[in-house]
């Protein structure tokens, strides 16, 4: 069964399914950070900064400048159509104008001991240092600031939002230092940073994690934090045996964040397993949606440039159309 404070490793589950990623994040293959590069990570809602950046902000004023066009729908304003690109290309477009601010990035990793597991030859924590990595470099290559908190049943490696290359070494070196190890109070540390967050202004809080703990306490921090108006992106890291929990034979199960030792039969236990999966992802879903926050589920066995180059770009693609960012 999943529970909050009950997850288990697989210790007898299969290391075969494998995919090429470097094992380290001063190794992280150069291709996969330039393929990131080539998008802009653009927040949902209206994001205040501190200093002009490459972001859109609600505050409009003898500052404002054209940000973009994008297509006409219907009920647009005809005054704000581009008539000379109607002219040129026979196509109906509408000019955007924003006063630019800076994107404030604060990114969450989860250390807690249930982020050890891998059937992978990396854990899930490594899966999520790369994926927090890639992202930092990706915020502070826009000319962004980011920040990093390292957490378990509270925070730690609190690192300031900051912009620059001595900022991005600074992330790196953190994570790269860092290790998985103790229990899970996911929903007390959003609460805990949510007011410091709210002095710096709206921004995106990017949470790396498995959730393994209680939807309703979980949803009790992101509130906190959707008080504070800012976008937040729950990106949800699991292995795929705890998926499909597809095991032959006989398992010891070692359970993590003091949950004991068994043995058990998966084949008995898999579709009652399956079934609080579903009901702990639902209850997850649901406290995102009541809050617009958006869920992204990342299996360890997928590459890292392949599942946030593709977020990425959709995301990137829904704000610009005028949709929203889930």
């Amino acid at each position: 069964m999943l529970a909050a404070r009950s997850v288990w490793a697989c210790r007898a589950s299969s290391k075969s399914d494998t995919i090429h990623m470097a094992q380290g994040l001063q190794s992280l293959d150069p291709a996969v950070l330039d393929r990131l590069s080539s998008l802009e990570l653009v927040a949902r809602s209206v994001v205040d900064g501190f200093m002009s950046g490459g972001h859109r902000s609600g505050r409009l004023g003898s500052s404002v400048e054209f940000a973009q066009h994008r297509p006409y729908v219907l009920g647009d304003e005809l005054r704000r159509v581009d008539w000379k690109v109607y002219a040129r290309n026979d196509r109906l477009v509408v000019k955007q104008f924003v006063e630019e601010t800076e994107l404030a990035c604060h990114i969450l990793v989860d250390r807690s001991e249930s982020m050890v597991y891998g059937s992978q030859t990396w854990t899930k924590y490594d899966y999520a240092r790369w994926c927090a990595a890639s992202l930092a470099h990706l915020v502070l290559l826009q000319g962004d600031v980011a920040g990093l908190v390292l957490f378990d049943e509270a925070a730690h490696d609190k690192i300031a939002p900051k912009s620059g290359a001595g900022q991005r070494a600074s992330i790196w070196n953190t994570l790269e230092r860092s290790a998985a190890g103790g229990g899970t109070k996911i929903g007390t540390v959003l609460e805990w940073i949510a007011p410091k967050l709210r002095q710096k202004g709206k921004g995106v809080v990017c949470v790396f994690s498995d959730f393994y703990d209680d939807p309703a306490q979980i949803g009790a921090g992101l509130r906190r934090l959707a008080a504070g108006g800012h976008d937040l992106i729950l990106f949800q890291v699991v292995d795929p045996r705890e998926l499909d929990f597809h095991f032959d034979g006989l398992l010891r199960l070692d359970g993590l964040e003091g949950a004991g030792r068994v043995k058990v039969d998966p084949r008995a236990l898999r579709d009652a397993y399956l079934t609080e999966v579903k009901k702990h992802e639902e209850a997850l879903a649901r406290e995102a949606r009541a809050l617009r926050a958006e869920v992204v589920q990342l299996r360890t066995d997928r590459g890292v440039e392949v599942v946030l180059s593709a977020w990425l770009a959709a995301r990137t693609a829904r704000i610009r159309s005028g949709g929203r960012g889930r």
